[in-house]
């Protein structure tokens, strides 16, 4: 699979997806922790992709997400942004209703099923 094809795939299968560097529980770099714990305080599940260990994902998702940096959020296929605007959003209480709502919207589809 192309890695552009690999990543259209991850983002539409998971409504909550971090690119980040290492893992929440062992983030390989401050940005990524700093969003790993904003995350988590938010109190939802969210995949991630570790692209330490997908070198080509770390090369070519840039170039997709026209965004040059790691970490990146995206809910429901649309990129929200990289650690400021996460943290920011975190702190001004935008982000956590966003995480809710996706997560709440796709819990119910998922029992629907």
């Amino acid at each position: 699979m192309e890695t552009v094809e690999k990543i259209k795939q991850q983002i539409s299968e998971n409504p909550i997806i971090v690119y980040m560097k290492g893992s929440p529980k062992l983030p390989s770099c401050g940005f990524s922790s700093q969003v790993a714990q904003v995350m988590i305080n938010c109190g939802e599940q969210f995949a991630f992709v570790d692209i330490l260990q997908h070198p080509d994902i770390r090369a070519e998702l840039p170039k997709f997400a026209n965004w040059p940096t790691f970490p990146q959020l995206w809910i429901e296929g649309e990129l929200i942004g990289g650690c400021d605007i996460i943290t920011e959003m975190f702190q001004k209480g935008e982000l956590q209703p966003i995480i809710k709502a996706t997560a709440d919207k796709f819990r119910t589809e998922d029992a629907a099923e």
